[in-house]
């Protein structure tokens, strides 16, 4: 049989002319050009599993359990579709490309050889995958009923990795009793900090870490074990340095409500979480922004059904070095931005709570312009 043509591209001499990536980000701050924007479609409330509920108080924790496996009531799901709706518009005005998950029924059941759960939402990619230069990874989920919550991304994944992107799956879970400490309870003010997360596999969420060049930042958390963070160290190698954020955080969940940086030697830390007086020795040269007190929310519905903390008003997203957009009802936040020397446009996203974030958490940002650069000593 004759060989089927060659379809490489190639250059004089015979040398391979690899496709320039669509994919690159390095930092939370260079200029952004294309973000993936996360649904509601089919969002379902969670399982109720120990790895859950430990993040919530007690009473919230019940209430989910019976609500387990039950469709997001329209109550939630419209006011924060027309609150994302209208955020997609300004990305979209600001000359930024967005893309989607596919939709996905998160209802439907499946299971391993040890358990058995059903899905939760697509509205926050930065949790299931992460971005370092021209790579996604996607995240090794300790939740189970996020196990297959990256599949409604594969679409987007398969064309970046045509286009040239490389794509890398962290080693997929067993999630077994093995990983969770039995009986666990959080601790109490003045305890010493407990996970429910054992060793006994990496697992970590997308969203515990931030980038800033050759830097990242990570917090260990309740879904971030040091066995996940020493995977990702080994898996990025030396050119990139990892350095873990000591969150004071009782029930700590992500990292994009403890500390940002938002542009080269500035990062806004929350003062309630982060002790700035004991961060990684290599941002000593860094202004350390101390973010004010979120504004209170009024909204009872909100107030009950909020999967975050109250720090949510730190949850803000880079258009570049200067501009930010930030929670319009966070006046506070919009204040301190500005007299910090930002840009700040206001946007509104409160409703996108009860489903697990704000502006950080509910975009993964595929393309910025820049280049791999140290911002540290």
């Amino acid at each position: 049989m004759s060989a089927a043509p060659d379809t490489t591209d190639s250059m004089p001499g015979g040398a391979t002319e690899h496709p320039v990536s669509p994919v690159c980000s390095y930092t939370e701050w260079d200029p952004l050009e294309e973000v993936v924007v996360g649904r509601l479609d089919g969002a379902t409330i969670p399982a109720s599993d120990p790895v859950v509920a430990c993040n919530m108080p007690p009473w919230a924790a019940r209430l989910q359990g019976l609500a387990a496996g039950f469709k997001y009531p329209g109550l939630l799901v419209e006011p924060a579709q027309r609150e994302l709706d209208a955020f997609i518009d300004l990305l979209e005005s600001l000359g930024i490309t967005v893309t989607r998950p596919d939709p996905v029924d998160h209802k439907a059941g499946f299971s391993t050889p040890h358990w058995s759960s059903h899905g939760f939402c697509t509205a926050c990619p930065r949790d299931s995958l992460l971005v370092v230069g021209d790579e996604i990874i996607e995240a090794p989920m300790a939740w189970p009923c996020r196990y297959f919550e990256s599949h409604a991304y594969r679409g987007l994944l398969k064309d970046y990795f045509r286009r040239g992107a490389r794509w890398t799956a962290a080693p997929r879970p067993q999630l077994t009793e093995d990983l969770f400490e039995k009986d666990f309870t959080p601790p109490d003010e003045g305890e010493p900090l407990r996970y429910i997360t054992t060793e006994f596999e990496p697992v970590f969420d997308a969203a515990d870490f931030v980038r800033a060049g050759r830097d990242l930042f990570v917090t260990r958390s309740n879904v971030t074990n040091r066995t996940g963070i020493d995977w990702l160290r080994r898996h990025l190698g030396p050119d990139f340095r990892v350095h873990e954020i000591e969150s004071r955080c009782r029930a700590p969940m992500h990292i994009d409500t403890t500390f940002m940086p938002l542009a080269p030697g500035k990062v806004l830390v929350n003062p309630e979480y982060v002790d700035v007086d004991h961060l990684p020795e290599v941002l000593s040269s860094w202004d350390v922004l101390v973010a004010p007190e979120p504004d209170p929310i009024d909204e009872n519905v909100l107030k009950l059904t909020s999967m975050c903390g109250t720090w949510l008003s730190m949850n803000v997203l880079m258009v570049d070095e200067k501009r930010v957009i930030a929670e319009r009802h966070h006046t506070g936040m919009l204040r301190a931005l500005e007299g910090w020397g930002f840009e700040p446009l206001p946007c509104e996203l409160m409703h996108y709570a009860p489903f697990g974030g704000s502006f950080h958490c509910a975009t993964l940002d595929v393309r910025r312009r820049g280049t791999l650069t140290s911002y540290t000593d």
